[in-house]
């Protein structure tokens, strides 16, 4: 039986330029930065020490080895409890973010990262 998710590949095309993203701007640390064969597998998550980390592959070369695998970016939904201190912190760090919306699950927010992709952050109380 499955009991938790571990890890969220994320593929990217500059894994230099994404790493410097979710450390710079959004406080991540990275937990693993490895290369065997060729392949760079970068591993990071929050600060805070998360249970699910993301797994940041290179997307150029996983075409190139046509894995049949969806290499489209997942949808992710993170959780804040600071949540306009977290949008207003993103903003001064220029990272592109959304407008707060109400939506009937909270309040909501979407910032992209350094290669254009859309995330959003739910609010926590």
């Amino acid at each position: 039986m499955i009991s938790k998710i571990g890890q969220v590949m994320v593929y990217v095309r500059d894994q230099d330029a994404t790493v410097a993203f979710w450390t710079e701007k959004m406080d991540f640390v990275v937990i693993q930065d490895a290369e065997t064969d060729g392949m760079r597998w970068v591993e990071i998550a929050p600060r805070n020490g998360a249970e699910t980390s993301f797994v940041l592959q290179d997307k150029n070369l996983l075409e190139q080895m046509d894995t049949g695998l969806s290499l489209e970016t997942p949808s992710l939904l993170f959780y804040a409890d600071q949540f306009e201190q977290l949008r207003n912190g993103l903003a001064d760090k220029g990272v592109t973010v959304g407008d707060i919306i109400e939506m009937p699950t909270g309040r909501t927010f979407n910032f992209a990262d350094a290669e254009g992709n859309y995330f959003a952050v739910l609010e926590t109380r």
